[in-house]
């Protein structure tokens, strides 16, 4: 389950020990299929108790990681990102002080994101139950979609009581901006901005994993 978490946290564990996080997941996709990729880990609201849990050697029975081996993590995985083909321009910003922690990069296909993803469950950054094909695009069909993530539900219901709770107000939210007009989307979760060139959607990450709300969608431009 925490390592299911992983594809939106990014190999950052301090998150799991609060349950008030926001993740904003960002793809910027032109009509020839290049783009931009960001995603941000905002845990400010929690800043206060997140610094008094950094002082710890342990809680609920799990090691604190200390900020120099977030920042390590982090480093190590924009490093990966760096040596994957069609990935440029990997950028990476880290407040601890907030804790609010930034990465980004360009990318020629949408599928580059993918074997990033892969290379990171690889050097064991990421855990083997993370979904990597997250995305899929095909140009000459005029499509985009974001694959299906499979329900963690019987791994939820395994979790301690402490550990559930990490996820009571987690929030989720992914915006994916687009050179050409979407025509239809199989998803109607996501909202559809007034100039037809974006798309938003907003949940709590519980119903995600529960698979209550589905992240799965396939797009369509005009």
């Amino acid at each position: 389950m925490k390592n299911f978490l992983k594809i939106f946290l990014l190999f950052l564990p301090l998150l799991f020990l609060t349950s008030c996080f926001d993740i904003l997941d960002k793809v910027n996709i032109k009509a020839d299929g290049t783009g931009e990729y960001t995603i941000i880990l905002n845990a400010s609201k929690s800043k206060t108790r997140l610094a008094s849990i950094s002082k710890m050697e342990t809680i609920n029975g799990k090691k604190v990681p200390k900020k120099a081996e977030i920042e390590n993590k982090i480093n190590e995985a924009a490093k990966i990102f760096k040596g994957t083909p069609g990935i440029s321009n990997v950028k990476t910003s880290i407040d601890l002080d907030n804790y609010i922690i930034k990465l980004s990069c360009n990318f020629k296909k949408i599928e580059n994101i993918n074997a990033g993803l892969e290379k990171l469950k690889t050097q064991k950054i990421l855990g083997k139950m993370v979904p990597t094909q997250v995305y899929s695009q095909n140009l000459e069909k005029k499509t985009l979609t974001r694959n299906k993530v499979n329900t963690f539900k019987e791994d939820y219901d395994k979790m301690s009581k402490a550990d559930k709770e990490v996820f009571n107000d987690a929030k989720y939210t992914s915006i994916m901006q687009f050179e050409s007009a979407v025509k239809s989307q199989t998803n109607s979760s996501y909202i559809l901005s007034p100039n037809k060139k974006a798309l938003k959607l907003e949940a709590d990450i519980l119903d995600l994993v529960l698979q209550k709300k589905q992240i799965q969608n396939t797009i369509l431009f005009q």
